[in-house]
């Protein structure tokens, strides 16, 4: 497979094939926004998770390995950030899986969508800091 510059595309259904350049070019704008919508929603979770997250204990009594009982710590933000964490992780992927049309302007508008999405949501902020757990993380 390689990559091709043409206007004729199949985006991740059969049903969506472009065979104009106005398709063409409303489906490069969808594919953008949908990595920018990416960087958005990774954004919310990671402030999600910082809220809920409790501030850490400080002293001589902290343990060195906290325990994670079953059951222990199931609040309603850690299932909220599960959900979260999910609905990303399938936007990510349906981001990868249009990538591999092999389309040039699908792969660019993912990828300029992606940036500027970190741009807009992520950069500059004190979260830069935070380890992201997303293993599926485009970027």
């Amino acid at each position: 497979m390689t990559f091709y510059w043409g206007t004729n595309v199949t985006i991740l259904f059969d049903a969506w094939t472009t065979s104009s350049y106005t398709s063409y070019a409303i489906s490069l704008l969808l594919c953008f926004l949908a990595a920018v919508l990416y960087q958005f929603i990774e954004a919310w979770r990671i402030k999600l998770k910082l809220l809920a997250s409790s501030p850490p204990q400080s002293g001589l009594n902290v343990p060195l390995i906290q325990s994670n009982i079953a059951g222990a710590g199931k609040s309603p933000s850690k299932v909220a950030g599960a959900v979260v964490f999910g609905i990303n992780s399938a936007i990510g992927y349906m981001l990868m899986l249009a990538i591999m049309s092999f389309n040039g302007g699908v792969f660019v508008a993912i990828v300029v969508g992606i940036a500027a999405g970190y741009f807009v949501f992520r950069s500059g902020d004190e979260d830069d800091q935070v380890v992201v757990d997303n293993p599926c993380a485009c970027a």
